[in-house]
């Protein structure tokens, strides 16, 4: 029987795609974030801002920055999409009091209302994504996508 960790080599011939993590990784990625986008469209909403209102839900204020590498996002990006959340009154933003380059960001009132409807469209689709995963399974994929991540190091520029 072939390893396939050697059929995921894109460097050998034997390689296949289905046996290529990264390919994977993107298929589900797209399949879930088409699943998602059609149901937050409903609410107004796209992923991006899904993203924001779901980091500043977990913990509020953080800086645009810190909101950017949470949301795998490039910072001028984040910033652009902050910039719209707060004129459609979903994020709040100032500066940060002892260090005036730093922006603190929050969720506003709507923005609460608005990620609580979001998580309420979204937990369903999660719960068909880890059905039939036992809670050993769920931690060995976490760990596994984890341990993938840390074995890239850091990209060029981080850090």
């Amino acid at each position: 029987m072939d390893d396939p960790r050697e059929l995921g080599d894109p460097g050998r011939s034997s390689f296949t795609l289905d046996q290529y993590p990264f390919y994977l990784l993107n298929r589900v990625v797209s399949r879930y974030n088409a699943i998602i986008g059609a149901e937050l469209r409903k609410l107004g909403i796209d992923i991006p801002t899904w993203r924001v209102l779901m980091i500043l839900g977990e913990r509020a204020p953080r800086g645009i920055a810190e909101i950017a590498q949470a949301g795998v996002i490039n910072i001028s990006t984040m910033t652009r999409i902050i910039q719209r959340m707060t004129r459609d009154g979903l994020t709040e933003c100032k500066p940060l009091a002892d260090d005036a380059r730093v922006t603190e960001v929050r969720l506003s009132a709507h923005g609460e209302e608005k990620l609580a409807v979001a998580r309420a469209v979204t937990a369903p689709v999660y719960k068909r994504v880890i059905k039939g995963f036992s809670r050993r399974e769920f931690e060995q994929l976490i760990a596994s996508l984890n341990r993938l991540h840390d074995n890239l190091g850091q990209p060029p520029g981080e850090g």
